[in-house]
């Protein structure tokens, strides 16, 4: 009685249509990717963006660009009392490009106006803010496009701003 099973031929074609497959799949789900990072991004800058902006908060180097945690460092050493409402570093970077040491979320504040800012992966992300190209202390909150890509390869930006 002879045994029965599959050629090598056989098993690499299985193989390869996975393979065909599993890149397919890939393909249509990476914006489901881009769409879930910029959600994150929207959120962080949403929880900490209220906070920081209700009366700008100015760093005690005064007025310029910082990143996120740069600021937060400055906050809780000024306002110790706040260490407790400030949310934990690591949960407040940006999801793909962020660091343990950079946020990659952005602050500007200038003459008493500020604005926290971050790049979108998202092309296809709607423009609010149509006026303006670059992040605009006092411009609101919304999305705007710039015109080179940032640091996650898109041109689209959301900021909230005073």
């Amino acid at each position: 009685m002879k045994k029965q099973g599959f050629s090598l031929i056989e098993i690499l074609v299985v193989i390869a249509i996975i393979g065909v497959l599993a890149t397919i799949v890939i393909v249509f789900l990476a914006p489901a990717r881009y769409k879930a990072r910029d959600t994150k991004r929207k959120s962080d800058l949403t929880t900490i963006g209220r906070f920081l902006s209700l009366g700008c908060f100015s760093p005690s180097t005064g007025d310029g660009q910082y990143d996120l945690f740069e600021i937060l460092d400055d906050l809780i050493a000024q306002n110790p009392k706040y260490a407790s409402y400030v949310p934990n570093k690591n949960s407040l970077k940006d999801p793909k490009s962020g660091t343990e040491s950079e946020s990659n979320y952005k602050y500007i504040i200038n003459g008493g106006k500020c604005v926290l800012y971050a790049n979108l992966e998202n092309e296809n992300e709607k423009v609010t803010l149509p006026d303006i190209s670059s992040p605009t202390p006092g411009g609101g909150k919304g999305v705007f496009q710039a015109g080179l890509p940032g640091i996650n390869g898109g041109t689209k930006y959301y900021q909230i701003s005073n």
